[in-house]
């Protein structure tokens, strides 16, 4: 009870320092943020590296969450400390907003400011209004699609990936402002990889990798009704690690959960040849060093499509996600961008026979990817929309 009175006047202080401070707007600053201050990645990150390097003029800041400032030391990538009164300054007077998630709505945008939600992946996965039971935490129905209405109303711009994505994006977050349908700026790395496939080769020698090592990135999304008691998510591992490594002594697996359960990675196999790299900063570096996709409802399947290896979609839970926990746009009887298995002696079964061929099992479900994939550069067509020129 404590503990829930400290936030509630943290807030309530916090939204009026940001009402005091938004009056001070600052032109040319860019407040960044990805995952809830977590990482450094994505298309927050693709859009900065692109300011930084074609628009010095503007000055570029991020929030950081507690615990998390390793990669932006490394990087020397200036940050304030997320929930800290110079966070609140920055942010408040900031003339850009660029983020991937959505705000608490207590972070009152004033309105010298541009929100940009850049959003982060192409939904198989139901979102926002189009959730008809929500079972997060610390949340219901009414309020969820209370809160989805009301963030949206902030948008300035929202980027989409992809024609497919845009009439979902519009519908689930009851949004009718501007949509940059322009593609990902954090996806153009493989675009340009395509054309000087050198750098899945560096990584590889960082991570000290060979270029002969088969390497499977496991990349799950989580599951809303997996509460771990104390006001995140859990999840319960259902892959087996150590028949799919059984197959090849050389093969590696790369595990990358998603950030409201990173921590589970820990507890999915003490095999050697299991990397947990949910905290590694940049998932666009394993998808151009990985040799294999396993996934279950992630929007990394899409993305990964411009890398054209094979995807596997383990959807084990597959009846009662679809069912009970979020629900689906697509299901297993559409065209996807993988090879749906339900079961684990399926997966490995697919899986060794795709070891065995020279190609693996990449599309012979003949998707038409054109509606889920831009082959354009999409950072410089989102920031001249966004500062107008």
């Amino acid at each position: 009870m404590l503990k829930k009175s400290c936030e509630w006047i943290y807030r309530r202080i916090a939204t009026v320092l940001f009402r005091l401070f938004g009056r001070r707007n600052k032109t040319g600053l860019f407040f960044f943020e990805s995952f809830h201050g977590k990482q450094y990645s994505g298309n927050p990150k693709a859009i900065y590296e692109y300011l930084k390097e074609h628009y010095p003029e503007f000055e570029c800041i991020w929030a950081v969450k507690k615990g998390y400032e390793a990669p932006f030391k490394q990087n020397q990538v200036p940050y304030v400390r997320r929930m800290s009164l110079k966070w609140m300054y920055t942010m408040a007077r900031a003339q850009y907003w660029v983020v991937n998630t959505r705000l608490p709505l207590w972070m009152e945008k004033s309105k010298h400011t541009i929100y940009v939600q850049t959003w982060h992946g192409t939904p198989l996965k139901k979102l926002g209004l189009d959730i008809q039971s929500v079972t997060m935490h610390g949340t219901n129905t009414r309020k969820y699609h209370k809160d989805i209405k009301q963030e949206s109303l902030r948008w300035d711009y929202l980027v989409s990936p992809n024609q497919y994505s845009t009439p979902i994006f519009r519908r689930a977050f009851n949004y009718d402002g501007p949509v940059l349908e322009e593609g990902y700026p954090s996806n153009d790395v493989f675009i340009r990889e395509a054309k000087k496939p050198v750098l899945g080769v560096e990584i590889r020698q960082k991570l000290g990798l060979s270029t002969e090592t088969p390497i499977v990135l496991y990349a799950p999304t989580w599951r809303d009704n997996q509460h771990n008691g104390h006001g995140g998510y859990s999840f319960e591992n259902q892959f087996p690690f150590d028949e799919l490594l059984a197959l090849d002594p050389s093969l590696v697996i790369l595990t990358r959960m998603h950030y409201l359960v990173e921590d589970s990675a820990d507890e999915a196999s003490e095999n050697s040849r299991v990397w947990n790299m949910s905290k590694y900063p940049e998932i666009a570096d394993l998808f151009l060093i990985a040799d294999y996709l396993i996934t279950d409802y992630s929007t990394v399947m899409f993305d990964f499509l411009l890398m054209e290896k094979p995807i596997f979609l383990y959807m084990y839970d597959y009846e009662v996600y679809k069912q009970e926990i979020r629900g689906l746009y697509l299901t297993k009887e559409d065209p996807l961008p993988g090879k749906v298995v339900l079961t684990k002696s399926d997966l490995i079964s697919e899986f060794s026979q795709a070891l065995k061929t020279a190609d693996g099992t990449k599309f012979s479900h003949k998707l038409d990817t054109s509606a889920y994939v831009k082959k354009e550069e999409a950072t410089f067509n989102v920031i001249k929309a966004i500062i107008g020129g």
